[in-house]
């Protein structure tokens, strides 16, 4: 059975984790996806203390000795799932990001050559623009004559 004071704690924080979601989502700080799962864990959390008997009745079907270490333990196992599902997250976000800066590197490396093939080009232009006006100046030195 749960003491009056862990009841009353539970309700407590419940309605504080809602509220701070709530206001993380409005500011934009936060996706609707990612607290959902905290406000689930609040409205399980809440449920509890305003039900113990079916906070008992969890315990005893699992064959826990009291219900604070059933919820202690539940919480504590939801956290963990929680957490597995953020490191396969962050592992496909970090194997993503490796697969755009690769590419971003490939165009970059594009680039590179292609302003250095357009500047070889200009070299040669400009080198034949100036065999040709040499020439142009040696003809005319020669109408001259």
């Amino acid at each position: 059975m749960m003491q009056t004071i862990f009841r009353v704690i539970l309700v407590i924080v419940s309605f504080m984790t809602v509220a701070f979601m709530m206001r993380r989502i409005r500011q934009a700080k936060v996706q609707i996806e990612a607290a959902l799962f905290w406000v689930a864990l609040s409205a399980i959390l809440f449920v509890f203390a305003v039900f113990p008997p079916l906070a008992d009745l969890c315990a005893r079907l699992l064959g826990i000795y009291s219900t604070p270490n059933f919820l202690f333990l539940s919480m504590i196992f939801l956290l963990m799932v929680k957490l597995f599902a953020m490191t396969l997250q962050v592992s496909q976000l970090e194997s993503r990001l490796k697969e755009l800066v690769q590419k971003l590197a490939l165009e970059e490396k594009k680039k590179e050559e292609l302003l250095e093939q357009s500047a070889q080009r200009e070299r040669e232009l400009a080198a034949r623009l100036e065999r040709l006006e040499a020439g142009e100046a040696l003809q005319e030195r020669r109408a001259e004559k």
